[in-house]
């Protein structure tokens, strides 16, 4: 079987809103010539020009995917949310949380970004793809099921996770997100559930400021599936390959999923502008080599990987193309342009072993021990 790609073009109209950078326009902000938010389209744009230029694409089972439905959507969010955000986009659009605008049309381009994860997921569970990818846009990690935030509108991996269990498809559903922001709207949604384990690897203190800390653990019947792991700017490809061995796998190994669905940002790349972390195209290649080999262990390859952020043009396309080909198995490689000279700025052995020992000490609070 093939890997699966789900991708639609309405994803690349969403709108950015009157921003520039994070920051509303007005007062001392001056418009950009470009406008908008950092999440725009051509990230995503560029990724799909690159797998077709590369021949990658004529490799992959190419796909669209309905929306998700109004039913999907009260899965995860109240009617007087969906009401709400679909009358302001009737009416032109507008913004009902923090730093998530949208315009004409938005509630449907959302939808469409939801229906793409939940095909991508259904096709990977019913066994038409071997894993698969979706490039999803906007993206949904930081949506709580009444406020959106941080670009986030629908919480597109959570509304689909819901959709599978309440199909029967899955029964225990592991999240991964590798977004360099916490992923604090699924921890949000899945913090008090046994069935599903959340687990987040982002700068500490990025974004949301108060929220990701490793002492969140879960609530009642979910505490201890929820699992932070906050690491400190600058981090680089050893801390994060480092976490996923000692944090990442074995509570994979604990959790024995049905289904591993990731959270796919490409935020944490060096030239990120909304970051500090230090990852390469390699990074993710890796980190996607260590999930694949968990879901062949636990779950027969079920892997599915949700496009969230990442912000740089020029390199998220590099980060994407390297984590498809992993997980194709394809012999089509596109190089790192610059893999050399990240490789060159990467931390030392002093930063790496700082690293280390904050992750020990992570790992020590939030795994089971003994």
């Amino acid at each position: 079987m093939a890997t699966g790609f789900f991708w639609d073009e309405a994803c690349f109209w969403h709108g950015g809103g009157h921003y520039a950078f994070t920051h509303p326009v007005g007062g001392w902000v001056q418009p950009l010539v470009a406008g908008g938010l950092p999440e725009a389209p051509e990230t995503k744009r560029r990724l799909k020009n690159l797998i077709d230029r590369s021949g990658l694409s004529k490799e992959l089972r190419m796909s669209g995917a309905d929306p998700v439905t109004w039913s999907d959507m009260r899965q995860v969010h109240p009617e007087h949310f969906l009401q709400e955000f679909k009358r302001l986009s009737d009416s032109g659009g507008g913004e009902i949380g923090d730093q998530a605008p949208f315009g004409p049309g938005g509630f449907e381009i959302c939808a469409q970004s939801a229906g793409l994860v939940k095909g991508a997921l259904f096709s990977v569970l019913t066994g038409q793809t071997a894993n698969a990818y979706a490039l999803s846009r906007p993206p949904g990690h930081h949506a709580l099921p009444d406020h959106p935030n941080g670009f986030c509108i629908l919480a597109n991996v959570a509304i689909a996770a819901e959709c599978a269990m309440a199909e029967g498809l899955a029964g225990r559903v592991a999240i991964i997100d590798w977004d360099v922001h916490h992923g604090n709207g699924t921890e949000a949604i899945f913090y008090d559930r046994p069935d599903v384990l959340t687990i987040s690897l982002h700068q500490d203190r990025n974004y949301p400021e108060d929220t990701g800390a490793y002492t969140d653990r879960g609530a009642g019947p979910g505490e201890g599936f929820n699992i932070n792991i906050p690491l400190p700017p600058g981090t680089g490809h050893h801390g994060y390959l480092y976490a996923f061995e000692q944090i990442v796998r074995p509570a994979l190994d604990d959790f024995r999923p049905d289904v591993i669905i990731v959270a796919c940002g490409f935020d944490a790349a060096i030239v990120d502008p909304l970051s500090r972390m230090m990852c390469t195209a390699e990074t993710y290649r890796q980190m996607t080599r260590g999930l694949m080999e968990a879901a062949e262990e636990h779950c027969e390859g079920r892997l599915v990987m949700a496009h969230e952020g990442g912000y740089s043009e020029f390199y998220v396309p590099f980060c994407g193309h390297a984590v498809l080909e992993e997980m194709s198995g394809s012999t089509i490689t596109v190089p790192d342009p610059l893999g050399e000279t990240y490789d060159a700025r990467q931390p030392g052995p002093r930063h790496d072993a700082m690293v280390e020992a904050e992750i020990n000490d992570i790992a020590a609070h939030v795994l089971p021990q003994g």
